[in-house]
């Protein structure tokens, strides 16, 4: 049986939206979301789950939850310029520590992206049990738009052309692309345990997801949200 840990990282300094982790969806905060996942999938596979944020006011959030609050991210490592894998790892090494054991994975559940499913991070770890050498994975959606043929940057002669050379005339015939809605992500411990750790490696999977996600970036996206929940539109386990 594999040793996992599940990591939600919230840090409090969020300057787009103010207090964006906790902010109230759908009549709970959006913390909460991410923390039944968690909690579920915990109780199911034997897992531990960390809360990772520097902040009081989400750890008092994250203990109405249900989640352990008793680690506190450093401060270098929540900043705008650190990476969240290298708050991930850090979150890795303290939980190795404290309970005296060694992960094998590390599966993150982002906090602003909660439309997943129990099913939904089962199946990623699956995917990183079927492919031994596979150092992460992590779940996407289809692109509505396609680099190699609708999506333009300027040239620096100031015309446009399309981002990675427009040598296909149909969206049918341009390779499938697909983005990554931040959801869900597994790493191999490996993959955390080095220098710079990243999500995306030379040897990572994606898990397509069948249902509609996205991330939370601007206010008007909490506001789609609660209408999806309040019409019944989706179900957030």
């Amino acid at each position: 049986m594999k040793n996992i840990l599940v990591t939600i990282c919230a840090r409090g300094g969020s300057k787009g939206i103010p207090g964006k982790n906790i902010k109230p969806v759908g009549g709970q905060p959006l913390l909460s979301y991410s923390a039944k996942i968690a909690l579920n999938f915990a109780r199911k596979h034997g897992a531990d789950v960390v809360l990772s944020t520097d902040s009081q006011e989400i750890l008092a959030v994250g203990k109405e939850c249900g989640l352990p609050t008793d680690y506190v991210r450093p401060a270098e490592l929540a900043n705008d310029t650190c990476g969240k894998p290298d708050a991930i790892k850090d979150a890795m090494f303290w939980a190795e520590r404290t309970k005296g054991k060694r992960y094998d994975y590390v599966v993150d559940l982002d906090v602003t992206s909660p439309i997943r499913t129990l099913a939904d991070v089962e199946n990623c770890v699956a995917m990183m049990d079927d492919k031994p050498d596979a150092l992460t994975v992590f779940s996407v959606n289809p692109a509505a738009r396609n680099p190699y043929f609708n999506m333009v940057q300027q040239q620096p002669d100031g015309y446009f052309s399309v981002v990675l050379g427009g040598r296909y005339t149909t969206r049918q015939s341009a390779p499938k692309v697909y983005d990554m809605n931040a959801s869900v992500y597994v790493y191999r411990r490996e993959a955390l345990d080095c220098e710079s750790p990243r999500a995306v490696t030379p040897r990572s999977l994606a898990y397509i997801m069948d249902h509609i996600c996205f991330d939370l970036d601007e206010p008007s996206d909490y506001d789609y949200l609660a209408y999806l929940l309040d019409t019944g539109r989706i179900r957030i386990e």
